[in-house]
């Protein structure tokens, strides 16, 4: 990932503030701050979009307990348009998420 005009938590914020401005869950939200400190903590390499990253871990975390059908109250194509990124981007990015931290796997 490269992060322009500030670090890589910065890269995220401007698109995850956002997103839950747009898209409201309160539950997803902290959840997403709490696994964002874990994720940026273990200084995994993150190559490619800010978008694919933020977007899969919003991803993981909505299907963490569920199988996997997508954000609650968004559709797929709006969430490509919101991150700028493809869905199978998003997939790739939730598995390797949910990989380095230990989440469940469907």
């Amino acid at each position: 990932m490269i992060a322009k005009n500030g670090t890589v938590e910065e890269a995220f914020r401007q698109l995850l503030t956002p997103f839950f401005a747009k898209y409201p869950n309160t539950n997803l939200q902290v959840e997403t701050n709490r696994t964002l400190k874990r994720f940026l903590a273990q200084k995994n390499s993150m190559r490619g979009k800010p978008g694919g990253w933020a977007g899969g871990i919003i991803y993981a975390l909505a299907n963490q307990y569920r199988r996997t059908c997508g954000v609650p109250g968004l559709l797929n194509e709006e969430c490509e348009e919101f991150f700028n990124v493809s869905m199978g981007t998003i997939y790739r990015r939730a598995a390797k998420i949910r990989r380095l931290l230990g989440m469940r796997e469907f």
